[in-house]
């Protein structure tokens, strides 16, 4: 294994995280907030660790698969051992498993929180807070690789490792040029989203913080009733950028290069169209009925493209919905977004594909001497995707299973048990009943909370990096 550019990585991730800090730090300036200095601190920290190995030349830039995995799987884990640092310190969380909860959260662009008042935090720790989904949505690798080439390495298996989805693929040659499209993308994004909201009358922090959620697919809220409180129209602007967030951004290149046809004749596209259609008719139809239809469309909508996209927002308290209403956000976070995108979940491309598994095999079991070929998107399904698919999708479930066993332990309902592993896993942030959007995750247990911190970040991550880390061979030379 060549450790050596781990470290290097590793280095750039602590050197760039120091960097990133000196934004809630400049906020908690303009506030006069003291508990800033945490920031400073842990500032210095990152850097007294970081700028050494960043400076010390690694043997070799040579990438494999292994040291890709492993990279991508110990970098997250530092990232957010040093960005809970300042919560804790500040003594705003004084629990450091707590704060280590909740930095996870942030940066996994979860939303699950343990905090009971939101609005009891400063300036600074909630622009923080909001500010590690924006860094983890697209992902710290991926920015480290849109500023730092590595000659001769193959970077692919960094961006493979971490941007969520069954297949990720290079927009042009150089895989330097496609990390920083895919930062350019999403950072206009973000700012017409501050710009829509700032002009429709939000103050700038709440514009700031919340497209920061928005892009990320967070979730992480600024006020105790999350979105709530907020005008219909900024509600409305959350809900398209939401839903925006949760599109392949494959397809915001082929439409930035005029390749319009090729993005709307994506099947992941227009299945998650329909889905996310569908299930705002249903749940409006259940809310409202045929005659209170339209009123109920606006805060369906907004549910729908919250849960879906694993963000997480609420404008209402969801946990009162009908049952049937419920059932089907709890399937919207399983769905999650498209791949390649910020989004969570299991993902529309791996779902469209199972089905059209399933189909083949059934008339396989009819007409044993046909032979179909799967496609996607007019291609050939290699054997090699639906392997990994399958593989995914089999450890998915195991993960998912022993989880929902450990959380169990706290003798919580089972509503809320299994709701608590599916939003975590799924980078979902908010469940039902104990977890639901007014509720929060601060009464587990020490073991159940780092069974769900691990969820997150195999949730995140795609289950195998953070599996590869804990498995020895992969540490021999």
């Amino acid at each position: 294994m060549n450790k050596s550019i781990i470290l290097h990585v590793i280095g750039w991730i602590l050197t760039l995280e120091a960097l990133f800090m000196a934004l809630p730090g400049i906020v908690a300036i303009i506030y006069q907030e003291k508990s800033g200095y945490s920031f400073f601190i842990t500032m210095l920290i990152c850097l007294v660790i970081g700028l050494p190995l960043v400076i010390k030349k690694p043997k070799s830039h040579i990438f494999f698969a292994k040291e890709g995995f492993i990279s991508v799987a110990l970098g997250w884990i530092i990232l957010s051992i040093m960005g809970a640092i300042p919560f804790f310190i500040s003594g705003e969380i004084p629990s450091y498993i707590d704060a280590l909860f909740e930095v996870i959260s942030g940066f996994t662009t979860t939303g699950s929180s343990i905090l009971s008042d939101v609005e009891a935090l400063s300036y600074c720790m909630l622009f923080w807070r909001s500010f590690t989904h924006w860094i983890g949505g697209m992902g710290i690798l991926v920015f480290i690789l849109a500023i730092m080439p590595m000659a001769g390495g193959e970077t692919m298996h960094i961006m493979r490792a971490e941007s969520p989805g069954p297949a990720v693929e290079k927009f042009v040659p150089r895989m330097r040029t496609s990390a920083s499209l895919l930062y350019l993308i999403y950072l206009v994004m973000t700012l017409v989203q501050i710009l829509l909201l700032y002009f429709g009358g939000m103050p700038l922090f709440d514009a700031l913080t919340i497209s920061f959620g928005s892009a990320g697919t967070g979730g992480f809220a600024i006020k105790n009733s999350s979105l709530a409180d907020y005008t219909p129209y900024q509600q409305n602007v959350t809900t398209i950028f939401m839903f925006l967030f949760g599109v392949n951004f494959n397809i915001y290149y082929l439409i930035l290069f005029r390749k319009v046809k090729a993005a709307i004749k994506s099947e992941e596209l227009r299945a998650y169209f329909l889905i996310v259609i569908a299930s705002i008719g249903l749940i409006a139809l259940n809310l409202g009925g045929i005659k209170n239809f339209l009123p109920s469309i606006h805060h369906a909508a907004f549910q729908v493209s919250s849960i879906i996209t694993t963000t997480g927002y609420a404008t209402v308290d969801f946990n009162q919905w009908p049952t049937f209403s419920k059932i089907i956000l709890v399937w919207l976070m399983f769905i999650g977004a498209c791949a390649g995108s910020t989004g969570g979940g299991i993902k529309v491309s791996r779902i469209v594909i199972l089905i059209k598994t399933i189909r083949k095999e059934m008339s396989y079991l009819i007409h044993k001497r046909s032979i179909k070929v799967l496609k996607f998107d007019g291609k050939k399904i290699e054997h090699e995707t639906m392997r990994s698919i399958n593989v995914f999708f089999v450890s998915y479930l195991m993960i998912f299973a022993t989880s929902v066993l450990c959380v169990s332990l706290d003798n919580f309902d089972f509503t809320t048990s299994f709701t608590a592993v599916a939003a975590t896993m799924n980078n979902v942030g908010p469940g039902l009943e104990v977890v639901g959007p007014i509720g929060n995750f601060g009464k587990f247990s020490t073991l159940s909370k780092f069974v769900m911190m691990f969820d997150m970040l195999c949730g995140r991550l795609e289950v195998f990096p953070m599996l590869l880390l804990f498995n020895p061979r992969n540490w021999r030379k």
